[in-house]
Protein backbone atom coordinates (compact mmCIF):
# COMPACT_ATOMS: atom_id res chain seq x y z
CA UNK A 1 0.00 0.00 0.00
CA UNK A 2 1.52 3.53 -1.01
CA UNK A 3 1.78 6.61 1.22
CA UNK A 4 -1.54 8.25 1.79
CA UNK A 5 -1.29 12.01 2.01
CA UNK A 6 -4.02 14.80 3.57
CA UNK A 7 -3.57 18.12 1.65
CA UNK A 8 -4.35 21.53 3.92
CA UNK A 9 -4.72 24.57 1.57
CA UNK A 10 -7.17 27.23 1.27
CA UNK A 11 -6.98 27.80 -2.17
CA UNK A 12 -8.56 25.63 -4.46
CA UNK A 13 -6.19 25.99 -7.51
CA UNK A 14 -3.36 25.62 -5.37
CA UNK A 15 -4.97 22.48 -3.47
CA UNK A 16 -5.10 20.79 -6.75
CA UNK A 17 -2.13 21.38 -8.25
CA UNK A 18 -0.28 20.17 -5.49
CA UNK A 19 -2.53 17.01 -5.78
CA UNK A 20 -1.68 16.54 -9.52
CA UNK A 21 1.67 16.77 -8.56
CA UNK A 22 1.63 14.16 -5.75
CA UNK A 23 -0.89 11.73 -7.53
CA UNK A 24 1.58 11.45 -10.73
CA UNK A 25 3.74 9.31 -8.22
CA UNK A 26 2.70 5.45 -7.94
CA UNK A 27 3.11 5.12 -4.12
CA UNK A 28 1.31 8.30 -3.36
CA UNK A 29 -2.14 8.84 -2.77
CA UNK A 30 -3.97 11.69 -1.81
CA UNK A 31 -6.96 10.57 0.64
CA UNK A 32 -7.99 13.63 1.76
CA UNK A 33 -8.05 17.32 1.11
CA UNK A 34 -9.32 20.12 3.78
CA UNK A 35 -8.94 24.14 3.57
CA UNK A 36 -9.26 25.02 7.24
CA UNK A 37 -7.30 23.86 9.92
CA UNK A 38 -10.35 22.65 12.05
CA UNK A 39 -11.44 20.35 9.14
CA UNK A 40 -7.82 19.29 8.62
CA UNK A 41 -7.71 18.23 12.57
CA UNK A 42 -11.11 16.17 11.90
CA UNK A 43 -10.06 14.54 8.44
CA UNK A 44 -6.87 13.15 9.88
CA UNK A 45 -8.66 11.46 13.04
CA UNK A 46 -10.80 10.33 10.75
CA UNK A 47 -8.28 9.06 8.25
CA UNK A 48 -4.85 8.51 10.17
CA UNK A 49 -2.85 9.45 6.74
CA UNK A 50 1.06 9.03 6.65
CA UNK A 51 1.44 12.93 5.75
CA UNK A 52 -0.50 15.89 5.95
CA UNK A 53 0.86 18.77 3.69
CA UNK A 54 -0.01 21.99 5.80
CA UNK A 55 -0.31 25.36 4.83
CA UNK A 56 -0.11 27.89 7.60
CA UNK A 57 -2.54 30.67 6.78
CA UNK A 58 -5.93 29.24 7.24
CA UNK A 59 -9.19 30.23 8.21
CA UNK A 60 -10.73 29.31 11.90
CA UNK A 61 -7.19 27.54 12.86
CA UNK A 62 -4.14 28.22 11.26
CA UNK A 63 -1.91 25.48 10.34
CA UNK A 64 0.86 25.79 13.26
CA UNK A 65 -2.77 25.49 15.82
CA UNK A 66 -3.41 22.67 13.53
CA UNK A 67 -0.35 20.94 13.58
CA UNK A 68 -0.14 21.54 17.26
CA UNK A 69 -3.48 19.23 17.39
CA UNK A 70 -2.95 16.83 14.70
CA UNK A 71 0.93 15.86 16.92
CA UNK A 72 -1.07 15.65 20.00
CA UNK A 73 -4.13 13.58 18.49
CA UNK A 74 -2.53 11.59 15.83
CA UNK A 75 1.48 11.36 16.89
CA UNK A 76 2.02 8.49 14.21
CA UNK A 77 1.18 10.94 11.40
CA UNK A 78 4.01 13.27 9.91
CA UNK A 79 3.00 16.94 9.31
CA UNK A 80 4.97 18.76 6.72
CA UNK A 81 4.29 22.63 6.36
CA UNK A 82 4.46 23.98 2.63
CA UNK A 83 4.09 27.68 2.85
CA UNK A 84 4.82 31.32 1.90
CA UNK A 85 6.37 32.26 5.01
CA UNK A 86 9.98 32.17 5.41
CA UNK A 87 10.28 34.30 8.70
CA UNK A 88 12.18 32.91 11.37
CA UNK A 89 8.77 33.14 13.70
CA UNK A 90 7.13 30.99 11.90
CA UNK A 91 9.25 28.63 11.25
CA UNK A 92 10.43 27.88 15.01
CA UNK A 93 7.03 27.85 15.43
CA UNK A 94 6.22 25.32 13.52
CA UNK A 95 9.01 23.13 14.91
CA UNK A 96 7.85 23.52 18.54
CA UNK A 97 4.18 22.34 17.15
CA UNK A 98 6.18 19.32 16.33
CA UNK A 99 5.73 19.75 12.33
CA UNK A 100 8.78 17.42 10.29
CA UNK A 101 9.64 19.49 7.99
CA UNK A 102 9.28 22.78 6.87
CA UNK A 103 8.87 24.00 2.68
CA UNK A 104 8.20 26.79 0.84
CA UNK A 105 5.79 27.68 -1.89
CA UNK A 106 8.77 28.32 -4.27
CA UNK A 107 10.17 24.38 -3.63
CA UNK A 108 10.32 22.13 -6.87
CA UNK A 109 7.66 19.81 -7.06
CA UNK A 110 10.82 17.28 -6.89
CA UNK A 111 11.31 18.01 -3.09
CA UNK A 112 7.58 18.15 -1.92
CA UNK A 113 7.84 14.45 -3.03
CA UNK A 114 10.78 13.67 -1.59
CA UNK A 115 10.10 15.43 1.58
CA UNK A 116 7.02 13.70 1.63
CA UNK A 117 8.63 10.51 1.63
CA UNK A 118 11.58 11.40 4.09
CA UNK A 119 8.83 12.43 6.52
CA UNK A 120 6.94 9.23 6.36
CA UNK A 121 9.96 7.59 7.14
CA UNK A 122 10.46 9.45 10.07
CA UNK A 123 13.01 11.70 8.82
CA UNK A 124 12.64 15.79 8.84
CA UNK A 125 12.99 18.17 6.09
CA UNK A 126 13.92 21.63 5.28
CA UNK A 127 13.41 24.28 2.86
CA UNK A 128 17.14 25.31 2.30
CA UNK A 129 16.13 29.26 2.55
CA UNK A 130 14.77 27.90 5.81
CA UNK A 131 17.92 26.18 7.19
CA UNK A 132 19.65 29.91 6.50
CA UNK A 133 16.86 31.38 8.53
CA UNK A 134 17.39 28.55 11.23
CA UNK A 135 21.01 29.43 11.54
CA UNK A 136 20.62 33.06 12.22
CA UNK A 137 18.39 32.65 14.54
CA UNK A 138 19.69 30.22 16.75
CA UNK A 139 23.01 32.05 16.06
CA UNK A 140 21.80 35.26 17.97
CA UNK A 141 20.51 33.25 21.08
CA UNK A 142 23.15 30.37 21.31
CA UNK A 143 25.27 32.01 24.47
CA UNK A 144 24.72 30.88 27.76
CA UNK A 145 22.44 27.74 26.89
CA UNK A 146 22.69 24.36 28.65
CA UNK A 147 24.87 21.93 26.59
CA UNK A 148 22.02 18.70 26.98
CA UNK A 149 24.42 17.09 24.41
CA UNK A 150 27.12 16.14 27.34
CA UNK A 151 24.53 13.64 29.18
CA UNK A 152 24.92 12.15 25.55
CA UNK A 153 27.08 8.27 25.10
CA UNK A 154 29.22 8.37 22.17
CA UNK A 155 27.09 6.02 20.51
CA UNK A 156 24.04 8.17 20.92
CA UNK A 157 26.59 11.62 19.47
CA UNK A 158 26.89 9.50 16.08
CA UNK A 159 23.19 8.84 16.04
CA UNK A 160 22.05 12.32 16.65
CA UNK A 161 24.37 13.56 14.29
CA UNK A 162 22.99 11.23 11.45
CA UNK A 163 19.33 11.77 12.08
CA UNK A 164 19.66 15.30 12.35
CA UNK A 165 21.28 15.08 8.60
CA UNK A 166 17.93 13.72 7.82
CA UNK A 167 18.59 10.14 8.32
CA UNK A 168 16.14 7.15 8.74
CA UNK A 169 16.22 4.86 11.01
CA UNK A 170 17.31 2.49 8.79
CA UNK A 171 20.28 4.37 7.13
CA UNK A 172 21.36 5.11 10.56
CA UNK A 173 21.17 1.28 11.07
CA UNK A 174 23.09 0.20 8.02
CA UNK A 175 26.14 3.18 8.71
CA UNK A 176 26.65 2.48 12.21
CA UNK A 177 26.11 -1.50 11.58
CA UNK A 178 23.47 -1.75 14.36
CA UNK A 179 19.73 -3.31 13.79
CA UNK A 180 16.96 -0.90 13.61
CA UNK A 181 15.83 -1.78 16.87
CA UNK A 182 18.75 -0.79 18.48
CA UNK A 183 18.78 2.99 16.20
CA UNK A 184 15.33 3.26 17.89
CA UNK A 185 16.04 3.06 21.56
CA UNK A 186 19.14 4.99 21.06
CA UNK A 187 16.48 8.40 19.26
CA UNK A 188 14.67 7.46 22.05
CA UNK A 189 16.98 8.26 24.49
CA UNK A 190 18.24 11.31 22.47
CA UNK A 191 14.85 12.91 22.76
CA UNK A 192 14.56 12.58 26.62
CA UNK A 193 17.23 13.66 27.26
CA UNK A 194 17.36 16.59 24.61
CA UNK A 195 13.50 17.25 25.79
CA UNK A 196 12.53 17.41 22.33
CA UNK A 197 9.64 15.33 20.82
CA UNK A 198 10.32 15.19 17.03
CA UNK A 199 13.27 14.69 14.33
CA UNK A 200 12.32 18.29 13.07
CA UNK A 201 13.20 19.60 16.50
CA UNK A 202 16.55 17.39 16.67
CA UNK A 203 17.24 19.60 13.45
CA UNK A 204 17.48 22.40 14.70
CA UNK A 205 18.81 21.70 18.17
CA UNK A 206 21.81 20.19 16.52
CA UNK A 207 22.17 23.11 14.35
CA UNK A 208 21.69 25.75 16.92
CA UNK A 209 24.34 23.72 19.52
CA UNK A 210 27.00 23.20 15.97
CA UNK A 211 26.77 19.57 16.05
CA UNK A 212 26.14 19.17 12.18
CA UNK A 213 26.53 21.74 9.28
CA UNK A 214 23.90 22.76 6.74
CA UNK A 215 26.93 21.67 4.24
CA UNK A 216 27.46 18.14 5.37
CA UNK A 217 26.82 15.73 2.96
CA UNK A 218 24.26 13.52 2.88
CA UNK A 219 22.23 16.81 4.56
CA UNK A 220 18.13 16.61 4.04
CA UNK A 221 18.90 20.17 4.92
CA UNK A 222 21.92 20.93 2.31
CA UNK A 223 21.59 24.04 0.12
CA UNK A 224 21.35 23.45 -3.25
CA UNK A 225 24.12 24.06 -5.36
CA UNK A 226 24.40 26.49 -7.93
CA UNK A 227 25.54 24.11 -10.63
CA UNK A 228 22.26 21.74 -9.82
CA UNK A 229 19.82 22.17 -12.81
CA UNK A 230 17.25 24.46 -11.75
CA UNK A 231 13.61 21.88 -11.67
CA UNK A 232 10.41 23.25 -12.21
CA UNK A 233 8.13 24.57 -9.09
CA UNK A 234 5.05 24.10 -8.02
Amino acid sequence: MGLRVVLVEDQLLMRQGLKAIIEAEPDIEVVGEASTGTEAVRLVRELCPDVVLMDISLPMLDGIGATRQVVERCPQTAVLILTMHDRDEYVLAAVKAGARGYLLKDAPARDVIAAIRNAASGGAWLHPNVARFLLDVVARGRQNEPRHEQALTDREREVLRLVARGARNRDVARALAMSEKTVKQHVTNIFRKLGVTSRSQVVVYAIEHGLVDIAEPGSAIRPRKETEPPSAGL
